[in-house]
């Protein structure tokens, strides 16, 4: 492998928590009072999937673009509250720093939109020397595989030369669309039945972990 493409929430940062009450507080404010568990499950999917997941999971009528709209707005304000002070999960910023002192290329490929991203970036250390796809750079965000897809085109390899790494059965989704080698890590909250289930090739503890077994995955400086 040539090429590591990074999922960001759940993966590099602790956030998927603060994402999933975040939520919660902004669909409740509309009215929608939901399990934080219904919604852990879709972090990772655009605002727009989420929010059409649960409206259809409470037998609700469908919102209008407009509604979607402001509830996105509605929960990056109440994330960027909640996620003031953003940690990278075990092992994450060890890891960046081993594959750019080792030349590996490597991106970040993430539905999250660049003002939400921001803080998360800073805390891993990534200046812009460091590839970020964000959901503002394609159409279609996960479960699609397009932000995988031009993550991998913009690094300059191949889908056979590329590793993805995501903590959700959606990124799971997403790379087995691409074509590209999958593996997951625990550090998002799902299982890891969930996850090998989705698709995943091998699951980790984490980004820890990760890094002490690259050389299993064929990922070598």
């Amino acid at each position: 492998m040539k090429a590591l493409i990074f999922d960001l929430d759940g993966t590099l940062v602790d956030s998927v928590y603060a994402h999933t009450v975040a939520w919660q507080r902004a669909l409740a404010e509309a009215g929608i009072d939901v399990p934080a568990c219904q919604i852990h499950y879709r972090v990772g999917l655009s605002g727009r999937l989420l929010v059409k997941g649960i409206t259809r999971l409470h037998q609700r009528r469908p919102l209008s673009e407009g509604d979607i709209g402001h509830l996105e707005k509605r929960h990056a304000a109440l994330f960027s509250k909640l996620f003031s002070h953003c940690a990278p999960l075990p092992g994450a910023v060890s890891l960046l720093q081993f594959l750019h002192k080792s030349k590996i290329a490597h991106g970040i490929a993430t539905t999250s939109k660049r003002p939400e991203i921001r803080p998360a970036l800073k805390a891993l250390g990534i200046d812009g020397k460091t590839l970020v796809v964000d959901g503002t750079s394609v159409e279609r965000a996960k479960p699609d595989a397009d932000l995988f897809i031009e993550c991998q085109r913009r690094l300059g390899f191949p889908a056979s030369e590329c590793l993805i790494v995501g903590d959700a059965i959606w990124d799971m989704h997403a790379a087995q669309r691409a074509g590209i080698f999958a593996v997951a890590l625990l550090s998002g909250g799902f299982s890891e039945q969930d996850l090998y289930n989705a698709g995943a090739r091998r699951v980790y503890a984490d980004a820890a972990e990760l890094h002490q077994s690259l050389d299993e995955l064929a990922v070598l400086p």
